[in-house]
């Protein structure tokens, strides 16, 4: 296995994990951010204010995004795995 193959795998990796994970990161910051501007408006130090709403959020986004989820993943997966006798030299 040649060095610029073991880069494009570890590239297609990150890659992977950013396009999966981004949904998720993003609506829990949108969150996380509007629940700030609420608590910082009304004066409100809830601890349980702040972390409610982003478990439901997150909770959402794996109902409506985590089919497409687990499709990236186990395409990826079962492309790495199919490549596994190239990249022995097989």
């Amino acid at each position: 296995m040649e060095p610029s193959q073991v880069f494009t795998i570890g590239q297609q990796g990150l890659y992977m994990l950013l396009t999966v994970s981004a949904p998720m990161l993003l609506v829990v910051l949108v969150v996380g951010v509007l629940v700030s501007i609420f608590q910082a408006a009304t004066q409100i130090n809830e601890a349980t204010l702040s972390f409610v709403p982003k478990l439901v959020a997150a909770v959402a986004v794996m109902a409506v995004a985590g089919p497409w989820m687990m499709t990236q993943l186990v395409d990826y997966i079962r492309a790495m795995l199919l490549s596994i006798p190239s990249a022995a030299g097989g």
